[in-house]
């Protein structure tokens, strides 16, 4: 195998064929390589270097890569029947519905399976649309719900929503943690409020422990949805199953994605109380999708769920995540004029730093000591670590020591950043 070939040969695919920019950045970034194997929570390049995964697709790899379960689970069902025939009665997905309303919270009842987080998040705006037959939406600032046009309406940066005007009608967005601002914005029009439980692009941002409360109740009282994202903080992430356990918040609608997968098939899902559904029932073709609940998605979803209350990993995410933290808390307090701030809830994690500019040293020097992050799209200033649940104590161990060594090489920089 001639490795350099291999490389030269996809980066100048990706200049041509995908996106020169991006083949730019990767290169910025000294990325200049290929990944060729992950398993647990180390990737492998081509070469055979070795970085530990922080950044975990985003979320995508709760389970860490190529979890052993969950892809024995999709080779059993490749060699049986990889896609449905949409006529015939489907078991995986029938087990996975039933497992969502096992492990979502109170009365969450029925499941849409999709391909996606954005799709679960379009089709949760869609139920509430024709549950209340109401025109307006409340979200918030700095959240991130998907670049679809309904989510991306929804998705509170201008960055990624100005070039795309005009969006949907009837969305405003109110500051995130404001239970006032919330609870003033739903009126008896409102079909839906949409939030993130924890705030994942718009910097890990952890809202007061009243706030979901609050929200809850505004939307009972105007006769409004509530819809809780949880395509980035569901099935463990936070240290609960879902990150509406931790102030006991029953949303009437619930989106997953990314590691509803076990990081090794893209799937989505939005899933709703009983008496959204009525009109769905009475028309069920009104919302359908070609793709979405594929019996090869759906039997890696099951087993993932499965890994997920067997391992506890819920549990693990609380304890190396309250340990992870308190370390950086730690490093924060030693490097104050590089980092302004670590927050965080299991392991999802963010770091923020005082200047937009560290953001990208940082990276650097952390891929060069084999660790990977990136900062959270709608605030660069924050390092977000979300790594598997599975990660083990010497990795972190070595995790921090690599952020400790960056953020001194940081401090060193800092005037001229």
């Amino acid at each position: 195998m001639d490795k350099e070939k291999i490389i030269a040969e996809t980066i100048e695919k990706y200049e041509q064929f995908v996106n020169p920019a991006v083949a730019r950045l990767f290169r910025f970034m000294g990325l200049a390589t290929v990944e060729w194997q992950a398993e647990g929570s180390v990737i492998r390049d081509i070469d055979g270097k070795e970085y530990i995964d922080c950044l975990g697709g985003y979320g995508v790899f709760s389970l860490g890569h190529r979890h052993p379960k969950v892809v024995a689970a999709v080779k059993d069902q490749l060699d049986r029947m990889p896609l449905a025939s949409k006529v015939l009665f489907d078991k995986p997905l029938a087990d996975l519905s039933a497992l969502l309303a096992a492990v979502t919270p109170g009365d969450l009842t029925y499941s849409f399976v999709v391909n996606s987080g954005t799709e679960a998040v379009e089709g949760a705006l869609k139920l509430a649309r024709i549950h209340t037959g109401r025109p307006k939406f409340v979200a918030t600032a700095g959240a991130f719900h998907g670049k679809t046009i309904g989510a991306l309406t929804a998705t509170g940066r201008d960055l990624f929503r100005a070039p795309f005007q005009p969006l949907l009608a009837g969305f405003s967005h109110v500051p995130f943690g404001d239970a006032a601002a919330l609870e003033a914005a739903v009126d008896d029009q409102t079909a839906a409020v949409i939030i993130e439980p924890i705030q994942g692009e718009g910097g890990i941002i952890v809202p007061p422990d009243d706030y979901l409360p609050a929200a809850r109740r505004a939307c009972d009282r105007h006769g409004a949805v509530l819809i809780c994202d949880e395509v980035q903080t569901g099935l463990g992430r936070t240290g609960a199953m879902f990150a509406v356990d931790h102030c006991r918040v029953v949303p009437d609608i619930i989106t997953t994605a990314k590691a509803l997968g076990g990081g090794v098939m893209p799937i989505g899902a939005f899933t709703a109380r009983p008496h959204l559904w009525e009109k769905y029932i009475s028309a069920p073709f009104l919302h359908t999708t070609t793709f979405g609940g594929n019996p090869l998605a759906c039997a890696a979803a099951v087993a993932a769920i499965n890994v997920v209350r067997e391992e506890d990993l819920p549990a693990k995410a609380a304890a190396t995540g309250g340990y992870f933290l308190g370390a950086l808390r730690r490093l924060a307090g030693e490097y104050p004029e590089v980092i302004r701030a670590a927050r965080g809830r299991g392991l999802m994690i963010g770091l923020e730093l005082t200047k937009e500019g560290i953001g990208g040293l940082l990276m650097s020097e952390l891929i060069n000591r084999g660790v990977l992050v990136a900062y959270t799209l709608n605030n660069p200033k924050v390092i977000r670590i979300e790594p598997p649940l599975t990660i083990a104590g010497d990795q972190v161990d070595y995790v921090l020591e690599a952020f400790k060594q960056a953020v001194a090489t940081a401090q060193d920089m800092i005037d001229d950043l």
